[in-house]
């Protein structure tokens, strides 16, 4: 499959901001999905619906470092709900999650490609027949090498 990595490249040693996508083997935890816009996807993974409300945290200095926010939060976040197709599906990649640590990356997700791959801020992205496919399938995590 083809796919988008971060524009930082693949880093064993991922910080906050970095751009970079982790090299590890990261399970997929859950699934975000647009309800909107695509069907549920068809998994065994636990599936959410996003709502206007849904965001992730992105603040090293905040509690709720790397993990679900509900909107408005007053820390840096993600808005999960977007005007682009990027995050239409979303699953939540296990890193830095378990402990987290503070500037170790946070929102490290596998969402959509943009129709030209452009590099991600670190996540990793397919096009939505490839993404729906590996959900399918079972696949219960990606490993990323150099």
């Amino acid at each position: 499959m083809r796919a988008a990595l971060g524009r930082g490249g693949v880093r064993a040693d991922k910080m906050e901001g970095d751009g970079a996508t982790p090299i590890g083997l990261l399970p997929l935890r859950r699934v975000f999905y647009r309800a909107d816009r695509i069907v549920i996807p068809a998994t065994t993974l636990p599936r959410e619906p996003i709502t206007a409300t849904d965001g992730w945290c992105d603040d090293p200095h905040d509690r709720a470092y790397n993990r679900a926010v509900a909107l408005p939060y007053p820390a840096r976040h993600e808005e999960l709900w977007r005007a682009d197709a990027v995050y239409d599906l979303v699953v939540v990649l296990g890193w830095n999650d378990a402990p987290v640590v503070a500037n170790r990356g946070s929102a490290i997700f596998l969402h959509l490609a943009r129709p030209d791959y452009a590099p991600t801020d670190g996540c990793v992205a397919l096009a939505l027949p490839d993404l729906r496919w590996l959900l399918a399938a079972g696949v219960t995590a990606l490993e990323i090498v150099r």
